[in-house]
C-alpha cells in the first residue's frame, strides 16, 4: 500500500492514471473510492483485507490507528470506516496524501488525519503518541520493517496491548521483529507474507 519508486507488485485496475479501491465494511462499506497511479503504490487486495479486519474485528471498534506509509489509504480507511477512534496516514508521496485528504473530506471524515513525511523520520522526531492499531506495509527490498519496528517500541508508540500488522516478501519468522511481538496469525497470498502481531507487555514496563 505503500508509495515507493520500487513497486511491490503490479497496480490493479488502473485507467487513465487513476485506479480503485473498494472499502469492504463498516460505515462506508462497498464505497468505491479512486488513488493515484503513483508507482509502487497498490491499495492491499480485497481478500487479504476482509481477512485482516476479520482478524482485528474485536479490536478495531474505539482504536486509535497508525497507518506510517498509507499509500493508497485502503486499510486507513477500512480502518475508520469499521469504527477506529481515530487514525493517523503518512505518506512520503504528496500526490497520494493529497488524494487521501479528498477522500476524508467526501466521506466528511472528522477522526482522521493524513501527513506527508517520511515514516521513519517521524517516528524518531515526533513526539510519540500511543497506538492500539498499526498498519506496517512498507515498500518491499530496503529491510525497512526491522527499522520500523524498532522505533516503534524505543519510542513508546505502541499501547502495552497493541495489534501490529505487516506485509512483507519474507515469512514473519524471519523479520527479527520486538520480542514483546507475538505472532497471532499470519498468511500467505501471491509472494507476500501478511501477518498480524500481538504486542504483550504490562502497561508502564
Amino acid at each position: 500500500m505503500a508509495s515507493s519508486s520500487r513497486p511491490k507488485k503490479p497496480v490493479h485496475n488502473v485507467h487513465n492514471g487513476v485506479g480503485q479501491l473498494r472499502i469492504i465494511g463498516g460505515e462506508w462499506g462497498s464505497r468505491k473510492l479512486s488513488f493515484p497511479d503513483v508507482v509502487g503504490l497498490r491499495p492491499t487486495p480485497d481478500r487479504v483485507r476482509e481477512t485482516l479486519f476479520n482478524w482485528l474485528a474485536p479490536y478495531i471498534g474505539g482504536a486509535r490507528v497508525l497507518d506510517p506509509f498509507a499509500g493508497s489509504g485502503a486499510l486507513f480507511l477500512e480502518a475508520l470506516s469499521r469504527g477506529a477512534a481515530q487514525a493517523q496516514a503518512l505518506d512520503a508521496s504528496n500526490v497520494a496524501v493529497s488524494s487521501l485528504k479528498e477522500h476524508l473530506g467526501t466521506l466528511r471524515c472528522t477522526n482522521g488525519q493524513v501527513q506527508t513525511a517520511d515514516a521513519l523520520r517521524y517516528l524518531e522526531t515526533q513526539p510519540a503518541s500511543e497506538y492500539d492499531v498499526v498498519f506496517l506495509d512498507p515498500p518491499f527490498n530496503q529491510n525497512l520493517l526491522p527499522t520500523v519496528c524498532a522505533l516503534l517500541e524505543e519510542r513508546q508508540w505502541l499501547a502495552a496491548d497493541a495489534w501490529i500488522y505487516t506485509e512483507s516478501e519474507t515469512a514473519p519468522s524471519t523479520l527479527g521483529l520486538p520480542g514483546a511481538w507475538r505472532l497471532h496469525r499470519e498468511q500467505k497470498s501471491g509472494r507476500v507474507y501478511y501477518a498480524l502481531w500481538h504486542r504483550l507487555v504490562e502497561s508502564g514496563a
